[in-house]
């Protein structure tokens, strides 16, 4: 989608004119022209009440409502609406569907999603999702908004760790990026975190399918790119997150990718957006294209000869929405020349309007129904929302090293303190991208403040680029400081939508910058890095000076008070790494390569912890705290006599090197039974109070077959007082967490062990008739 400039954008709260309040837009009210019609009866299921205003549309009107800025029709009352709202970590100037510029003025900004990831907390993903949405039907409530369709989350895999929007997601494991999509759909869209119904507070998006995870790269583009991918990689690598957002979150729209997948564009890709998002996954709403997809089918690629034809894929393929007017243009003459039938466009506006149906814009004035008819002002930017995006800062922050105990720090002992490096007091760096105007802002330097009276402040490099750098006046105020904060690393002119970095190296003259300040520095300094992708700092990994490494993201509104709550210890750190992070040689394997497993043959050292075969710079999961935890596998596996029982009479498949059974063929009822719980203890050993999360993996006896090394399957966060013990359950699923992707990318679970691992505890279960 379309990237603005952040320094415009930064500024617009300031300059934009208030309005007056204005009424929300809505239909079928008791003056409406339509009030008598069946799409104004409330009783009647959505998609029929949708099928039957689109029966009274012209050809020409039909046409005009399949862009994102679709017209009203006032002869049925039916009003304008904007389909492009953003809210990937709160409200977004992005799309133009949210206004700022009356009675509401600023929305609650979350961190940047890499950095809730690091939580493995789906509860606070949920409240952050359900914080979005009351923020967004606030602002429809008000006549701000024009419309309640908000086109997020990115639940793409974080494949590679160059990828601009990487920071967009949460992480590189499939597991960890569908209970994301499960726990954000439901917050943003009114229902319980358990997935109990409730009316549609607002419409969630789930972006980009499939495989998206490259932007532009030595010459390599996303409106080009033709992504080669195995049926084992969609299988368990790049569609879960999307079947989890669509089968267990409900979603109501899946957008589109522009890229190709094995030679087809994924927004004309029949199989993809019929067959598999709605017809396996049941996908009960509308499929978005990213902006102008349909258009860079002939531009960028030989697909379709003509506009008309590009349409006519599109939607026969199972489009509804074209973001941008080139369906709008077009479409007339596709109908007209035969290219689709009008029966193609009734099918996609159905689908469209019965989003807006089961919104409540055709049941009257929507501050008079309930649930969010009440939703006003009072309602953004509350004391809850604004705590809510601390505690996600917070809980996201990774302590990265930590040597000799050197945080947290005590108040007292910090007489002085140097905070140098340009993330420190811009504003800018606290929110990665897709943001809109925040409610406050606390800059880590501010937050410093806050701690120590007496705060001198270097910027030290021009900018993230860190072409010039101010390296003498850095060592002069290290020097006379107590303690040294260096506050580096990234911005969106590094890594961004349509911008992927060449090099996981910290920019320019960033790490003599900081080698040159920690050894000038009277103790050893602290080293907090603000970033959305991982960076190879392996430089201060080794630096004996450097005595701490915090990784605190894109924090958001609150990010420099969450990141000086770490620092003096008024929180115990408490995340782990969603996303691997790999040494600088990882960037001579070509992004465009989109293999997940490793090929020994050719070196080719594979992505993510499930594959990966080389150096790390950290782990995935891996984070410190100020407080040691034991974790210790206390139950995990159903006795051998009942699984045995229930796979008796299964077809057992024999390959070259194993034996499995086939998921489909252990059926829904069996691999319901199959289900058992896990229980790990785990105790806080002091001294702090804190969080832990605890990370469930399965291991394979081997990795031959295409199998991981391990994968996750599950997480529980957990807050314990110092000596505190508890027991964590897990819910364990063999057809879900032990089953594999052939080469077909058929699910089986192999005959004989799995190994359910909990740090270095194992568990072994057997599965076999």
């Amino acid at each position: 989608m379309a990237v603005l400039l952040m320094t415009t954008l930064l500024l617009l709260p300031a300059v934009l004119p208030e309005v007056a309040a204005t009424d929300p837009p809505f239909s079928c009210g008791p003056s409406s022209p339509s009030r008598g019609y069946p799409f104004c009866d409330r009783s009647l299921p959505a998609a029929r009440r949708a099928a039957d205003l689109v029966s009274r549309l012209t050809a020409a009107e039909k046409v005009s409502q399949l862009g994102d800025k679709a017209p009203g029709v006032p002869r049925l009352g039916v009003p304008a609406y904007r389909w492009w709202s953003e809210g990937l970590h709160g409200l977004s100037y992005w799309g133009g569907g949210m206004l700022f510029n009356g009675t509401v003025r600023r929305a609650t900004n979350f961190p940047q999603v890499l950095l809730t990831a690091a939580a493995f907390d789906d509860g606070l993903w949920f409240r952050i999702g359900r914080a979005i949405g009351r923020e967004a039907r606030a602002l429809h409530n008000l006549g701000q908004a024009g419309g309640l369709t908000i086109w997020s989350p990115n639940v793409n895999i974080f494949r590679d760790p160059r990828w601009g929007r990487g920071q967009e997601t949460p992480g590189e494991d499939p597991t960890t990026a569908s209970r994301y999509a499960v726990a954000f759909v439901r917050g943003l869209q009114g229902s319980s975190a358990s997935g109990a119904w409730a009316p549609l507070q607002a419409s969630a998006c789930c972006k980009h399918a499939t495989a998206y995870d490259l932007d532009r790269w030595k010459g390599a583009a996303r409106y080009n790119f033709d992504a080669r991918v195995t049926a084992r990689d969609l299988a368990d690598t790049f569609d879960p997150p999307f079947r989890s957002c669509v089968v267990e979150g409900k979603a109501s729209c899946v957008m589109c990718a522009y890229t190709w997948i094995n030679g087809v564009p994924a927004c004309a890709d029949s199989d993809l957006l019929t067959r598999t998002v709605r017809g396996d996954w049941g996908l009960d709403g509308y499929v978005a294209s990213d902006c102008d997809a349909v258009a860079i089918m002939r531009d960028e690629h030989p697909f379709a000869p003509t506009p008309e034809d590009k349409v006519a894929v599109a939607l026969k393929a199972g489009l509804d929405l074209n973001c941008g007017n080139y369906t709008q243009v077009h479409g007339m003459a596709a109908l007209q020349q035969g290219k689709m039938t009008e029966k193609d466009v009734d099918k996609a506006l159905i689908n469209l309007f019965a989003i807006r149906m089961r919104l409540g814009h055709f049941d009257g004035d929507p501050r008079q129904s309930a649930p969010y008819g009440g939703l006003g002002a009072a309602d953004v930017c509350t004391a809850e929302h604004k705590d809510l995006s601390l505690e996600a800062a917070q809980d996201g922050i990774v302590l990265l090293k930590n040597d000799g105990g050197i945080l947290p720090l005590s108040r007292s002992a910090v007489g002085s303190a140097a905070a140098i490096g340009h993330n420190a007091d811009d504003p800018a760096a606290l929110m990665g991208n897709y943001f809109g105007p925040t409610c406050e802002t606390t800059t880590p330097l501010k937050g410093l403040q806050g701690y120590v009276n007496d705060v001198r402040f270097l910027a030290g490099c021009d900018s993230a680029a860190c072409n010039i750098a101010a390296t003498d006046k850095a060592v002069t105020l290290a020097c006379s400081a107590d303690y040294v904060f260096l506050f580096m690393g990234l911005s969106q002119k590094q890594e961004a939508e349509g911008l992927d970095r060449t090099s996981l190296l910290l920019p320019g003259k960033q790490q003599s910058l900081i080698t040159a300040v920690a050894d000038a520095a009277k103790q050893p300094v602290i080293l907090v890095l603000l970033t959305g992708g991982p960076v190879d700092v392996t430089f201060a990994q080794a630096n004996p000076k450097i005595g701490a490494i915090l990784w605190a993201g894109y924090p958001g509104q609150a990010g420099g008070l969450a990141i000086a709550r770490v620092l003096f210890g008024d929180h115990n750190p408490s995340g782990r790494l969603p996303v691997t992070w790999y040494p600088e040689e990882f960037t001579k394997v070509p992004m465009t390569d989109m293999r997940m497993r490793a090929d020994p043959d050719t070196g080719y050292p594979g992505r993510s912890y499930r594959f990966y075969r080389g150096k790390t710079i950290y782990k995935f999961g891996y984070g410190l705290s100020y407080s040691k935890f034991s974790r210790r596998l206390v139950t995990g596996g159903r006795n051998t006599a009942h699984i045995r029982s229930l796979l008796a009479g299964l077809t057992v498949t024999s390959g070259d090197t194993s034996s499995y059974y086939h998921v489909d063929d252990i059926g829904a009822d069996t691999c319901e039974r199959l289900k058992f719980p896990a229980v790990v203890e785990v105790q806080n050993l002091g001294p702090m109070d804190g969080k832990h999360s605890v990370l469930m993996f399965l291991r394979w006896p081997n990795e031959t077959d295409g199998r991981p090394a391990s994968q996750l399957i599950g997480f529980r966060s957990q807050h314990l007082k110092a000596g505190e013990k508890a027991s964590v359950a897990f819910d364990v699923s063999p057809c879900e967490h032990f089953s594999r992707a052939r080469e077909d990318g058929k699910k089986v679970i192999d005959r004989g062990s799995h190994f359910l691992m909990v740090g270095k505890d194992e568990w072994e279960i057997s599965f076999e008739a």
